[in-house]
């Protein structure tokens, strides 16, 4: 979905038949001065999503951009200017906001964990878990932040789960029925223990997903098969454990809770008293 789809329809969900508050207010049309403050400290993302909904709403308004994505910002700092209608601006307030605390949040959550991934060659990568419809964006928000996309959907990537495991009876069964249609895309396997590493690394997969693995299987996974498998770990990432799956070897790590689990950063707009 294209972004200004996106910010059209969460427009639409916002003002539906119209702002009636600001509508009532009978407000003054002369223009006023706004501006937009973090509340807290954090990695800026989705400025110009912002920037697009107050141009939706009103392309009339003058906009001054203080900081871009990926920026470190801090309390109180100034992060965009808005001059035009009261009304244009209060009905934009919201769904910008909503969008940048968003953004922010994950662009913030990510830019942690790569932070705590310093001195190793380990990608830290985001999941499909992500809100219906702002995959792009939140997908977006990680690579701000530092972190790189796994497969965007079902159709651009090979990962064998669980349960196509279970639905065809083996990973060897599953991997089989996969290089039948001679494809060219990788091929990564989900694996929970040390006799699935064997057999995925017997079927000649290109990667593993290490799923709820303790470091000591990792480091056990990794250096009998470091020649012929990438490793990706998986599941209870956490900033406290990261860190020990890092240097275990592997490759990739991704969380889902980048995505699912963060914390979106307060960011308010303000009217020049």
């Amino acid at each position: 979905m294209f972004i200004d789809e996106i910010i059209r329809k969460g427009l639409e969900e916002d003002i539906g038949s119209g702002d009636i508050t600001t509508r009532y207010l009978d407000l003054e049309p002369q223009n006023n001065i706004a501006y937009i403050i973090p509340k807290e400290e954090g990695v800026l993302a989705g400025v110009d999503v912002a920037r697009l909904v107050f141009r939706m709403v009103d392309p009339e308004l003058k906009i001054v951009l203080y900081n871009k994505d990926g920026d470190k910002i801090m309390p109180n700092e100034e992060i965009m200017r808005l001059e035009g209608r009261p009304s244009s601006i209060l009905q934009g307030e919201r769904t910008a906001l909503n969008f940048l605390q968003r953004l922010s949040g994950i662009a913030t959550k990510t830019a942690k964990f790569v932070s705590l991934l310093e001195g190793t060659n380990v990608k830290l990568l985001d999941t499909r878990k992500t809100t219906p419809l702002l995959r792009s964006l939140e997908k977006y928000a990680v690579r701000v932040g530092g972190g790189y996309n796994h497969r965007f959907g079902l159709f651009d990537m090979v990962l064998i789960k669980e349960n196509h495991i279970r639905a065809c009876g083996s990973i060897t069964e599953a991997v089989n029925r996969i290089r039948k249609h001679n494809t060219s895309y990788k091929i990564e396997v989900e694996v929970t223990n040390l006799k699935e590493v064997d057999e995925a690394a017997k079927a000649k997969v290109d990667r593993v997903m290490l799923d709820n693995m303790t470091p000591t299987q990792i480091r056990k996974a990794v250096k009998k098969y470091k020649d012929i498998l990438e490793f990706e770990v998986s599941g209870g990432i956490t900033e406290e454990n990261i860190r020990s799956f890092a240097e275990t070897g592997v490759q990739f790590i991704s969380s889902g809770a980048l995505t699912h689990s963060y914390k979106s950063l307060d960011i308010s707009l303000l009217f020049k008293e």
